[in-house]
Formats: C-alpha cells, sequence, structure tokens
C-alpha cells in the first residue's frame, strides 16, 4: 500500500463507487430497501459538490465474479442465489432466498454482486495506493453470512472487502458497524480469525431483528476478544449513543492495531426510521461519521473503506446523512448548517410529494459525557457500556472501570 503521508488531508486520493445500475437492487415497490435512496444520495451529494472534487474519482463498479464472491460466500449460496435470479417463482428459504425480507427478483445475483463489486473496487483502490479512502455508499450488506441471505442482504459486500484486504497483505482489519441493526453476518464470517476486529453499536436483540450482539458474544476460540458488541437499549439518543462509542471503540481500535478500517454506516438509527427503535439525528450520525475518520487517521494513515447499510426514511434522512458521509470520507464535510440544495429539494417535492429539511442537519445539541467522568448503574446505557467492557478490555491488558 502507498503512504500518504506527505499530502495535505483535503488532498488524499477519495474513491466513491457509485453508478445508477446499482438501483437495480430492488426487492419491489412495498420493500423497505426502496433503491431510490441511493439515487436521492447521488443527487444530493453531487448537487453539493462532492462528485467533482479534484481528488475525488466516481468510478462504476463491476458486476463481482463468482471466484471474487466465494472469498467469503460458498459455492452452493452463490449456485442459489443465481437459481433465484434466474426463477425468482422458486424460492430457497433455508438459505433466505424468496422470503419476505429477502424476496427473490428477476436479476437479483447481477444486482447484489454489482453492490458487491463496490466494497471489492474500494479495497483495491485501496491496496493499489489509487486511493486511500474510499465510500460505496451502495453497500453494506452485513446480514448475509456465508451460506444465508438475510435482513435485506443477499451477498456481504462489507465481508468481502475486508476479505480482500487481507488476501492482499494487508495483516489487520478493524470493522465498525453503527447500523441500528446488528452486524451479525459480518461478524460470523470473521468469528474465528484474529486478524479481523469487528465492532457493532446497535439496537439490543430485545426489542431488535436479529435478535443477536450480545456482550457475550465475544469471538471463537482462535480469535476471543475480536467480535464486540454494544447493544443498546430501545430509544438510546444521540448522547447515550456516543458516549457508548467512545467509551468501546476508541480504546479496542488502538489496542487491535489495524491497518485499515472498514465502516458501516446504516442510517436506520435515526429517530424517524419506521424499522428501528433508537432516538438518534443526522447530527448524531455526522458525529460518528467523523469519529470513525479520526480512527482511521490516528491509528491507520487515513485507511478507510465506508460503506452504507440500512435507512428506510428515504428522503428527508438517507441522503443528507449519506452525503455527510461522503463528505467526511472525502475529506470536505458539510456543515450541518448548509441549506440543503433547493435543485434538490424541488427534485423530491415534484417527484415524490415530500418536504425535505431546509438544512443538512437536524438542530439539535449533540452532548455527550465522557466515560471518564465515571459509571452510572442507574442508567441502561451505562450498563450496557460496563457488560461490553467487562467482556473485552481484560483480553486486552484494558481495565474495563477506567480505561
Amino acid at each position: 500500500m502507498t503512504s500518504w503521508a506527505g499530502l495535505r488531508p483535503s488532498a488524499l486520493p477519495t474513491t466513491v463507487a457509485w453508478d445508477p445500475a446499482m438501483t437495480a437492487y430492488n426487492f419491489g415497490p412495498s420493500h423497505p430497501m426502496a433503491p431510490e435512496r441511493l439515487e436521492l444520495t447521488a443527487r444530493l451529494a453531487e448537487a453539493l459538490g462532492l462528485f467533482n472534487l479534484e481528488h475525488v474519482s466516481v468510478q462504476a463498479p463491476e458486476v463481482a465474479s463468482d471466484v471474487e464472491l466465494l472469498a467469503v460466500h460458498s459455492a452452493e449460496y452463490v449456485a442459489a442465489v443465481r437459481r433465484a435470479s434466474e426463477d425468482p417463482t422458486t424460492p430457497d428459504p433455508e438459505r433466505g432466498l424468496g422470503t419476505e425480507d429477502d424476496p427473490a427478483f428477476a436479476g437479483m445475483h447481477e444486482a447484489s454482486a454489482r453492490l458487491a463489486g463496490g466494497s471489492l473496487l474500494a479495497a483495491e483502490a485501496i491496496l493499489s495506493g489509487t486511493a486511500i479512502r474510499a465510500v460505496n455508499f451502495g453497500g453494506g450488506m452485513h446480514h448475509a453470512s456465508r451460506e444465508r441471505a438475510s435482513g435485506f442482504c443477499i451477498y456481504n459486500d462489507a465481508a468481502l472487502a475486508v476479505q480482500r484486504l487481507l488476501d492482499g497483505g494487508v495483516g489487520k482489519v478493524a470493522y465498525i458497524d453503527v447500523d441500528a441493526h446488528h452486524g451479525d453476518g459480518t461478524q460470523s464470517i470473521f468469528w474465528n480469525d484474529p486478524r479481523v476486529l469487528t465492532i457493532s453499536l446497535h439496537e439490543s436483540g430485545l426489542s431488535l431483528f436479529p435478535g443477536t450482539g450480545f456482550a457475550n458474544e465475544i469471538g471463537g476460540p482462535d480469535a476471543l476478544g475480536t467480535a464486540v458488541n454494544v447493544a443498546l437499549p430501545a430509544w438510546t439518543g444521540d448522547a447515550g449513543w456516543l458516549r457508548a462509542f467512545h467509551a468501546v471503540v476508541p480504546q479496542l481500535v488502538q489496542a487491535f492495531e489495524p491497518e485499515v478500517i472498514v465502516s458501516q454506516h446504516g442510517c436506520d438509527s435515526h429517530k424517524l426510521d419506521p424499522l428501528t427503535h433508537l432516538n438518534l439525528s443526522v447530527d448524531g450520525q455526522r458525529e460518528a461519521a467523523t469519529a470513525v475518520a479520526g480512527l482511521a487517521a490516528r491509528f491507520c494513515e487515513n485507511r478507510w473503506i465506508a460503506t452504507g447499510g440500512g435507512g428506510y426514511e428515504v428522503t428527508g434522512v438517507v441522503p443528507r446523512t449519506w452525503s455527510h458521509l461522503i463528505g467526511i470520507v472525502a475529506q470536505h464535510p458539510v456543515q450541518l448548517t448548509a441549506p440543503v440544495p433547493e435543485i434538490f429539494r424541488s427534485y423530491v417535492k415534484e417527484k415524490y410529494g415530500e418536504s425535505v429539511p431546509e438544512l443538512m442537519g437536524d438542530g439539535v445539541d449533540t452532548w455527550w459525557r465522557s466515560w471518564e467522568v465515571g459509571y452510572d448503574p442507574s442508567d441502561a446505557v451505562d450498563r450496557t457500556v460496563i457488560a461490553t467492557r467487562k467482556e473485552i478490555f481484560p483480553l486486552y491488558g484494558l481495565d474495563p472501570w477506567f480505561d
């Protein structure tokens, strides 16, 4: 990998994976995973000038080959996806295909493999040195496991990016998942791989799909401590979520010493999301992306691949949050007080009949208490945090109470 240590941060080469063909990932008009969220994100990012920055290269991903998909998926599963793609009337529920969450559709294999190709493109850019940062906002399909589709996810592009980095010579990768849902598929793929640290902050499985991701899920026998889960109580807001993030993630990333960070930025933690029960704002989600960027800068010479993920408030939340993500990855952050371009607001009003917020932020206070102020046993978020710290921190020689 090329070192870009001598360049000023604003000049770091950045790759964005995007092509309108990615909207072919389409489960149908009544499904929450609306392909319009990708088109609207690209439209807003372009209106904000993020695609036209001198150091940003927008590239169309190819459809990932079967050989590439086999890096994390089984041959039997890829063949099953191909069959469902060719004949959507023949479901394969044992492999999660043709279910209510993952209905089969014509061309499903190619559409899913193109999203995977976006994250592989990002990994190749990092490995070749043509970019130091990359974003695939159409990716983040973190529920797909080696043998099974799940939770709107067919191929796990984030896991494919991680594996490609490892196969390309990267020694350690940290995967950070801030989707409202547990990143169970990615965790399962790297469960017993000591080279990959998977950290997932999510709504507790007690109240949300997939019902996993508790503090005692810590990795396989050869990789204890490399699976980290922070299962936050329903209705956790910005302050609690950011307190939890900063009480767990920086300490473990520093101890693990990764060479690259891969992150998943599902924005379904927003208070308006129709499928979840967290209470974050666009402002809080932007701050989380900024924190991940800081970790990449501090520990990985800025090497960072960011993906999208969940997010089902299609017009007002997803495009703003992921445009912020693109801006942060590209070292050209959009201010929360910046106006949403009128050309975008008019387009959404005309095409969807919906009003988009006038500003890029929600105008909320995201102040959070640092863990150093002390543990509060009466606070449900703090109880979640200490459960995770007790399970994981001693495995890295860290004190769960004070480090």
